[in-house]
């Protein structure tokens, strides 16, 4: 886990470093095409071992934790600071456990309830308050963050569901295939094979795009869905713990305005967590008491 949020949390800072000599479009596409790339090179005799059902989650997998969010990222950090798209990305642990709730039959504590309400009003916090000091940006891309964070949520109960015993590898590598042609096509239809002159911008953009897509999307997305298979989903995507502090301190060296509410506000989404996770070691507890 600590691993995970050191990869993680840097992967803000880079998706602003890469669009810099590049749109949203093309750093999304790119990401995906550069970890495709790298998970087939590395995990490719591992897909011969899924099955028709199994490719039918990973392809959903493959959407909703990796295609549409990494556009969703892309285009919020046109508009927002890394560290504060890194903060609301803090939200995903709240996010699995409503969708568990909903969707995939598990329980609802009273401390659950009051974990995700303090985490939404952090949420509302952060969103405002950024807005108020950063009267130049526009802070409805916030929602691309929270439309990224709510596909994080489904994937992680997804996995735990229904793919929690397939090759963590082949897992990886089948959910970036399926991703491939549709990535390839954005990519063409962004212009990014007409450009004729490569400035030293559009060079380092391209550099740091494929150390996100190789290191941060490749080889976190085997840790991550690893780390899946060996515990529960709201522990998992507890790694949103982490995240923010690698994030903001990337953020800071790079002269992003943080402001004191801004950081209430964190705190305020990060005690949400909290008690969401303390309720769900609770329950855990209780049961290996009983049993």
């Amino acid at each position: 886990m600590i691993t995970l949020s050191i990869i993680w949390g840097s992967s803000f800072i880079l998706i602003k470093k890469g669009l810099v000599g590049l749109t949203p479009l093309q750093v999304g596409s790119l990401r995906i095409l550069f970890s495709a790339l790298f998970l087939m090179v590395v995990g490719f005799n591992k897909l011969s071992a899924l099955n028709l059902k199994e490719w039918k989650w990973i392809t959903i997998s493959g959407l909703l934790g990796s295609f549409f969010p990494v556009y969703f990222f892309a285009f919020a950090e046109t508009e927002i600071d890394s560290a504060i798209a890194s903060i609301l990305n803090a939200t995903v642990p709240l996010l699995t456990m409503v969708f568990g709730f909903w969707f995939f039959k598990a329980v609802l504590s009273r401390n659950k309830v009051i974990g995700v309400f303090v985490g939404l009003l952090g949420t509302l916090g952060l969103i405002l308050s950024g807005a108020s000091i950063n009267p130049d940006q526009n802070y409805w891309f916030s929602l691309l963050v929270i439309g990224a964070t709510i596909c994080y949520g489904f994937n992680v109960n997804i996995l735990k569901a229904h793919l929690n015993h397939v090759s963590a590898l082949g897992l990886t590598a089948g959910s970036f295939l399926v991703l491939i042609i549709p990535a390839l096509i954005i990519l063409y239809s962004s212009g990014f094979f007409e450009v004729t002159a490569c400035s030293s911008e559009f060079k380092w953009s391209i550099f740091y795009v494929f150390i996100l897509g190789v290191i941060n999307t490749g080889v976190a997305k085997i840790i991550f869905n690893r780390l899946v298979q060996i515990s529960d989903p709201v522990f998992t995507s507890s790694v949103t713990y982490l995240i923010p502090i690698v994030a903001i301190g990337w953020g800071i060296l790079d002269d992003e305005i943080f402001s004191f509410w801004q950081l209430i506000s964190a705190f305020v989404i990060l005690v949400g967590v909290f008690i969401v996770n303390r309720s769900r070691n609770i329950s855990l507890g209780k049961k290996k008491i009983t049993t």
